[in-house]
């Protein structure tokens, strides 16, 4: 599977730096939402997974489409990664992205893999991308503004450290919290069967434009240049969880529903 591009090797490292989003709920968040996910699998979704994965966890795997992006082989996924649309947008309504999003990248990922002519080695792949997309999904600057690029050029101070507000809601504030993935995965908010359900309802649409929702309280509630500290973690850390644990039994769903 290669996928090749004229753009010189170092220039690649620069663009992507400058222009995708390098963390993507980090790698404890990302670990999270596989962790979560898999005490919610059925027993043939466990079965056929492992065969794919060859063993591996999806908390293995969930980091796996960011530690591909430095490779220019897999340049065309950069894209799928996020959505960029206005804040009184929903995804039916913005402006597409002709290389691809977010929505599109998932719609690919499990069109690949229900085929029954995939090879093993294209399936596994596609779902490793999967399986981090739709954590991507449920991280509210990765439904950001394009002229801020979903946050990553809304400079912010975390604890007196220059940074940025897509870097603080992908990792700053769970580092903050200083807990193991598979520890947070324990100690997230509780749903009963009934809120799982109605969870795990709706579209990946409808689930995008859910997060969306919560992109407009982070930018309505953020100021540039300001030093976020235990308030913002305070007020956020909440929400951070909750799409964790939401990420989790949606991949879940989507997984079951494949398998």
């Amino acid at each position: 599977m290669t996928y090749k591009k004229s753009i010189p090797f170092i220039g690649l490292l620069i663009i992507t730096h400058f222009l995708f989003a390098t963390d993507d709920w980090g790698q404890t968040g990302h670990r999270v939402v596989g962790k979560i996910a898999e005490q919610h699998l059925d027993g043939k979704t466990k079965r056929a997974l492992n065969k794919l994965l060859d063993g591996g966890s999806l908390a293995l795997y969930s980091t796996y489409a960011d530690e591909i992006k430095s490779d220019e082989r897999y340049s065309k996924f950069y894209t799928w990664h996020y959505i960029n649309m206005s804040l009184n947008e929903t995804y039916e309504s913005s402006t597409k992205n002709p290389e691809g999003d977010l929505a599109t990248g998932i719609a690919y990922c499990i069109e690949i893999i229900k085929d029954k002519t995939s090879s093993k080695a294209d399936k596994a792949f596609y779902l490793k991308l999967l399986i981090h997309l739709i954590g991507d999904l449920h991280q509210p600057m990765h439904i950001g503004l394009k002229e801020d690029r979903g946050g990553n050029d809304f400079n912010v101070f975390w604890f007196d450290e220059e940074t940025n507000l897509h870097s603080v809601w992908d990792t700053k504030m769970i580092e903050n919290y200083n807990m193991s993935y598979s520890e947070l995965a324990e100690n997230l908010p509780k749903f009963n069967k009934k809120e799982i359900a109605q969870i795990q309802t709706g579209s990946v649409v409808d689930w995008i434009n859910e997060t969306h929702q919560l992109t407009k309280q982070v930018y309505a509630g953020t100021q540039k240049g300001s030093n976020l500290k235990y308030r913002y973690s305070y007020d956020y850390l909440n929400m951070v969880k909750i799409q964790l644990q939401k990420g989790g039994l949606r991949l879940a769903k989507v997984l079951n529903d494949l398998f």
